[in-house]
């Protein structure tokens, strides 16, 4: 009777052990794909940035002519697309709308190699490479419960896109300093919120399909947010031409 009574917990403990195991080891991959996709898009948008800001006339054709309304607006239409229709697109077509999504926001970004220093782009880039690491790393290992904060975070962006269209019109150097501060705050904390949004709603039942869109469309709100650091931190400390 006490081997059989021993016999039971024993093997119900190793089969926990060994599910805890196998959830650990997907999650693991699914993540890895995470930031492998996000690492992926912003290589793409920094080649297309830089091989457009070496032609002149490429330059001058896009920022010299109207054409530059679309260069800033198309990479907000495609993002709001693929968010929008993320749960009917195939990983196929998801994917392939992520790596032109990511061409798009690198003609939007060349101009920064004509107005900032090849020098502070570089070092605010690891800046903000060293941040995001540090606040992605939180997200992912913390216990504590970020929604309430993730909230907050949220009507903060909402209140910097109203800000900056405001702006637009305004040129006022102060607010967009004022921006840019509140800006590098809150993608801060959004890399961290984020991080922990995209590890919970990891699922081992999903299937091959869906887990790649998944960690898809978590690599875009991740280069998002990595993006608009850099740039936030760019406008605040990036040394001008």
């Amino acid at each position: 009777m006490s081997e059989n009574y021993n016999d039971g917990p024993v093997w119900h403990v190793n089969s926990q052990q060994a599910a805890f195991r196998d959830i650990d080891q997907g999650l693991r991959s699914y993540m890895v794909s995470v930031y492998n996709f996000m690492a992926l898009g912003l290589a793409l948008t920094g080649l297309v940035a830089y091989g457009m800001s070496s032609s002149p006339e490429i330059m001058r054709a896009i920022f010299g002519t109207p054409l530059f309304w679309v260069a800033m607006i198309a990479p907000f239409g495609l993002v709001m697309y693929i968010g929008a229709r993320i749960n009917t697109l195939s990983f196929a077509k998801a994917q392939t709308l992520f790596w032109i999504y990511s061409a798009l926001m690198g003609v939007s970004l060349s101009s920064i190699f004509l107005i900032y220093t090849g020098e502070s782009i570089a070092r605010l880039f690891f800046i903000t490479a060293s941040i995001f690491a540090s606040m992605s790393l939180y997200g992912y290992t913390t216990k504590r419960d970020l929604t309430s904060f993730g909230s907050f975070l949220t009507m903060g962006l909402f209140g910097i896109i109203i800000a900056s269209v405001v702006n637009l019109f305004l040129h006022s150097s102060a607010m967009q300093f004022m921006i840019s501060c509140i800006g590098v705050l809150v993608f801060t904390g959004l890399t961290a919120y984020d991080t922990q949004k995209i590890k919970e709603i990891y699922s081992a039942n999903d299937n091959s399909e869906t887990l790649g869109k998944k960690a898809l469309f978590g690599a875009l709100q991740l280069y998002l947010d990595f993006v608009n650091l850099f740039v936030m931190l760019l406008q605040m400390f990036g040394n001008r031409r």
